[in-house]
C-alpha cells in the first residue's frame, strides 16, 4: 500500500525569498484611510515645500538656485559670469530634482527671458522669451549667468542670524528658509504655483508703488491703497483696464480679475498696424493662430495679411490692412475675438507659517512687515552680541595698559604653558576668556600705543550696545529701519511703470462686436410649426418640401444669417432668436420643430413669425371682434438678451392675424357674415403699449366676426375688382365704395 503524502508547506517561489506568514492575504480598509496614508503625505509636501510662494516671494526650487549663486560669488561684481550648467549642477546640491528643471527655474528669473518685472539673475545668451511659445532657450552649457545687483537686497545680512537656516537633503551643507529681502519681493515680481487642490496667482506690481504703499501702511493701517499702488505692472507693459471696484477687491481679498490688452500704433504710410506689446498671459503664436483662424473662418475680412516681426529689439506683430478699414474700429474687433485682450486671474494664495493664505495686497503687505520687523530685530540682537563680546575682550586690555611690565613677567615667568591663562587671569582679575585674548596678543602688539588705540573703541561700543538695546525695546525704532531701507530701495531701483491704463469711457468698451457668418438664406415656416433655413444654393438643387401629411408652408422669406426672428404664439408671448441659431438644411428634411427649439409651454403653438434686422416698421394685430391695434417693431427690442416676451399683444379677444408692414399698406379684411373690407393700415394711430386692446376696424353684425386678414401687394392695390370677385356677399346686394376712404365694403 503506497505511502500517504505529508501535507508539505509552502515553499519560497524563489531562492532567496523568505516565506512571511500571512503574505498576500487581502485587507479590507476604508478608502479615506488609504488616501489619507498615502496620498495626503504627497499633497502636503507639494503645498508646503514645492508649489507655492512664501512671505519672501519665493519658492524652494528659486530660493534654492539663488543661494547657491550667492556661496559661489556670483554676486560680486567684479566677477565674471559662470556657465549655466555650472550653477545647476551646484544647486543640485541644495535641489534633488533634475538638471533640466532646474535650468527651467533659472531660465525664468534671467533678464534674457522677460518674465520678471526686475530680474534676478544677469544672464548672457539665448533664454527665450516668455511671450513666445516657440523661442526656446539654448542648453544650459551654452549660456551664462550672474546675480543682478538688485539681489543685494535679497541676501544682505544673511550672515547676520536674520534668518533660520535648516540642513539640506543629504545633511551635508545649511540653506536659508527665507531670504532677508529688504523690499516686498512677493508683490514685486509674479508668482505662479499649482499645488494639490490649491493654487497661486500673484500678479506683479510696480516696485516704486509698492515700498511707498508698505511705508504708509506701517504709518497708518487704513491708508487709501489706490493713492499709492495704482495698479499692476507687467512685465510686457500692455494697457490695463482701470476698473476701481474690481482693484479694491483685489486689494482687500487678493481674488480679482484684471483685464489687460495690448498696445498698438497705426503706420498710415504702409496701411498696417503694429502690435508692440500684449497680454502677459498670452503668446505672440497664440494671437496670430487665433487671427488667422478668424480669417479662415470668413468672421474678419478687413486683413490681408499678418506676420510675426519680432527681433533683437522686441516684439512686434505686424497687421496689414485692406483699403478702406478703420484700424481702431479693426482693434476693438479683434480685443473682443483674439487673446489680444485677455484677463489676469488673482489668486495671492502664499505660505505663512507654512500654512497656505489667500490674502489681499493690504494683508500681505502686513504679514511682510511683520516678517522684515523680525530680521531687523535679529540682525540687531546680532550685531550686539558681537559689541558685548568684543567690549568684553577689550576691557581686559583696559587693565593690561595699566601695567603691561606686569603681564609681560607672568608669561615670561610662567614655566607651562597650559598655566599662562590661569596666571593671568589671577593677575589681573579677569576672566578665561579676556585672559585667552590676551594672550594670544603678538609681541610687536605689546606696546602702549597699539593697546591706547584699542582702548578709544570702549567709547564707542557702548554708545553703540545702548542704542541697539533701544532699538530693540522700542518698534518704531524698528519700523524706522525699515522705512529707511524701503526708501534706499526705491532710490536705487525705481523704474517707470511699463502698464499703462485706459478707462471704459476712452474707447468704446461695451460695444458687441458680431462675430457670426453673414450670407444670403431662406427662410420657410409650415403651417404647424416647423422652421426650415436653407441657402440659395441648397434651395435651387432641392425639389420639394418635405412636410408632415396635411401640413404646408405658410410663410417664407429672404433674408440673411445674421436676421433676428421674433415667433408670436397663441398664448399672446413673443419668442426672440436669429437666424444663425438654426441649422442650414435642405428642402427635403423636416426642419426644427419651433415649440421644441425654443421651449415653449406646454400646449403653445407658434402663430406667425416676423423677420427684422433692426426692428423698424410695424405689426398689425386683427382679433375676432373686429379690433386692430398697431405695434411698433421697436416694443420687441430689448437691450439685453432676453429670450421670452410676455404680454406680446392683448389677450381681451383670440388673435386672427398679425401682419408686419414696413410701411402702411392695404389690409383685407373678411367676416364669418361674408363681408370684406379693405383699408390701409396708416389710418390706424400706433401704440407704444404691446398690449393695446387697439381699435376698431371693421364693424361687425350680430354674432358675426372677423375671420381673417391679409395684405394686399402694392401690384394689386389699385385693382380693388379684384377683392369684389374673391367674396359673394351672403344678402346679394351690391357692394358700397366709400370712396375717398379707401375703404370698400361688400
Amino acid at each position: 500500500m503506497p505511502r500517504k503524502k505529508e501535507p508539505q508547506s509552502k515553499k519560497p517561489a524563489f531562492k532567496h525569498e523568505a516565506y512571511i506568514e500571512g503574505s498576500g492575504s487581502v485587507v479590507d480598509e476604508k478608502i479615506s484611510d488609504t488616501l489619507k496614508k498615502n496620498y495626503m503625505p504627497y499633497a502636503m509636501s507639494v503645498i508646503v515645500s514645492r508649489a507655492l510662494p512664501e512671505i519672501d516671494g519665493f519658492k524652494p526650487s528659486h530660493r534654492k538656485l539663488l543661494y547657491m549663486m550667492y556661496k559661489r560669488g556670483l554676486l560680486n561684481p567684479d566677477k565674471e559670469r559662470s556657465k549655466s550648467a555650472n550653477v545647476v549642477g551646484e544647486t543640485m546640491k541644495l535641489n534633488p530634482h533634475g538638471d533640466q528643471a532646474i535650468y527651467e527655474t533659472l531660465v525664468r528669473m534671467t533678464r534674457g527671458n522677460e518674465a520678471l518685472l526686475h530680474p534676478y539673475i544677469d544672464s548672457k545668451g539665448n533664454f527665450g522669451k516668455q511671450y513666445s511659445s516657440k523661442m526656446h532657450f539654448a542648453a544650459p552649457r551654452y549660456t551664462e549667468v550672474k546675480l543682478e545687483k538688485i539681489c543685494n537686497e535679497l541676501f544682505r545680512d544673511i550672515d547676520r542670524d536674520t534668518v533660520d537656516f535648516v540642513p539640506n537633503y543629504d545633511n551635508t551643507m545649511q540653506e536659508p528658509t527665507l531670504l532677508p529681502a529688504t523690499f516686498p519681493t512677493v508683490l514685486v515680481n509674479s508668482n505662479t504655483g499649482i499645488a494639490v487642490s490649491m493654487a497661486s496667482n500673484v500678479c506683479p506690481f510696480n516696485l516704486e508703488e509698492i515700498c511707498e504703499t508698505t511705508i504708509a501702511l506701517m504709518k497708518d493701517p487704513d491708508h487709501d491703497m489706490l493713492s499709492t499702488l495704482k495698479g499692476p505692472d507687467f512685465p510686457g507693459g500692455g494697457m490695463m483696464l482701470y476698473d476701481e471696484n474690481e482693484l479694491k477687491k483685489v486689494f482687500e481679498t487678493g481674488r480679482g480679475s484684471i483685464k489687460v490688452r495690448s498696445r498698438y500704433s497705426y503706420d498710415k504710410s504702409s496701411n498696417c498696424i503694429e502690435i508692440t506689446q500684449i497680454p502677459y498671459t498670452t503668446t505672440v503664436e497664440a494671437i496670430i493662430d487665433k487671427i488667422i483662424e478668424l480669417v479662415k473662418a470668413g468672421k474678419i475680412r478687413e486683413i490681408s495679411y499678418i506676420r510675426d516681426e519680432t527681433d533683437i529689439d522686441g516684439l512686434k506683430i505686424a497687421i496689414d490692412l485692406k483699403r478702406g478699414t478703420d484700424p481702431d474700429k479693426l482693434m476693438q474687433k479683434l480685443y473682443k475675438l483674439t487673446p489680444l485682450q485677455d484677463s489676469y486671474p488673482c489668486n495671492f494664495n502664499i505660505l505663512i507659517a507654512g500654512t497656505p493664505r489667500v490674502m489681499g495686497v493690504r494683508e500681505i503687505l502686513t504679514e511682510w512687515t511683520a516678517f522684515r520687523e523680525e530680521c531687523v530685530q535679529r540682525r540687531v540682537y546680532f550685531d550686539l552680541n558681537k559689541k558685548k563680546e568684543k567690549l568684553h575682550l577689550l576691557e581686559a586690555l583696559s587693565k593690561i595698559l595699566l601695567d603691561i611690565d606686569k603681564a609681560i613677567k607672568i608669561i615670561r615667568e610662567t614655566e607651562n604653558e597650559a598655566d599662562v591663562v590661569p596666571n593671568l587671569m589671577i593677575g589681573f582679575g579677569i576672566d578665561e576668556i579676556q585672559a585667552e585674548y590676551v594672550a594670544e596678543i603678538k609681541l610687536r602688539n605689546i606696546n602702549k600705543q597699539y593697546i591706547l588705540r584699542r582702548v578709544e573703541e570702549v567709547d564707542q561700543l557702548k554708545k553703540d550696545i545702548e542704542e541697539m538695546e533701544e532699538i530693540l525695546k522700542d518698534k518704531k525704532k524698528v519700523r524706522k529701519i525699515i522705512i529707511d531701507e524701503l526708501k534706499q530701495v526705491i532710490k536705487n531701483y525705481a523704474q517707470p511703470r511699463k502698464t499703462m491704463f485706459y478707462y471704459p469711457s476712452d474707447v468704446e468698451e461695451e460695444v458687441e462686436v458680431d462675430d457670426t457668418p453673414d450670407y444670403p438664406v431662406n427662410i420657410f415656416v409650415s403651417d404647424s410649426g416647423y422652421f426650415k433655413k436653407i441657402t440659395p444654393q441648397s434651395l435651387r438643387m432641392s425639389s420639394e418640401h418635405k412636410l408632415k401629411e396635411g401640413d404646408y408652408i405658410s410663410q417664407s422669406f429672404e433674408a440673411t444669417n445674421k436676421t433676428e426672428l421674433v415667433f408670436f404664439t397663441d398664448k399672446a408671448q413673443a419668442y426672440k432668436s436669429k437666424a444663425s441659431a438654426f441649422d442650414d438644411t435642405k428642402a427635403s428634411v423636416m426642419g426644427d420643430y419651433v415649440p421644441a427649439k425654443l421651449s415653449f409651454d406646454e400646449g403653445e403653438s407658434l402663430k406667425t413669425l416676423v423677420p427684422t434686422t433692426d426692428y423698424s416698421g410695424y405689426i398689425v394685430f386683427f382679433f375676432e371682434n373686429g379690433k386692430a391695434a398697431k405695434v411698433p417693431m421697436k416694443a420687441y427690442e430689448t437691450k439685453t438678451n432676453r429670450k421670452k416676451l410676455a404680454k406680446a399683444y392683448s389677450e381681451k379677444s383670440p388673435l386672427i392675424a398679425a401682419i408686419f408692414v414696413g410701411e402702411d399698406s392695404d389690409i383685407l379684411l373678411r367676416s364669418t357674415s361674408g363681408h370684406a373690407l379693405v383699408f390701409n393700415t396708416g389710418m390706424i394711430l400706433p401704440k407704444t403699449t404691446r398690449d393695446s386692446q387697439g381699435v376698431q376696424v371693421m364693424t361687425l353684425r350680430k354674432k358675426a366676426l372677423l375671420a381673417s386678414a391679409e395684405i394686399i401687394k402694392p401690384e394689386e392695390s389699385a385693382d380693388l375688382e379684384k377683392y369684389r370677385a374673391k367674396s359673394v356677399p351672403a344678402s346679394g346686394k351690391p357692394a358700397k365704395d366709400l370712396g375717398d376712404t379707401n375703404q370698400l365694403t361688400f
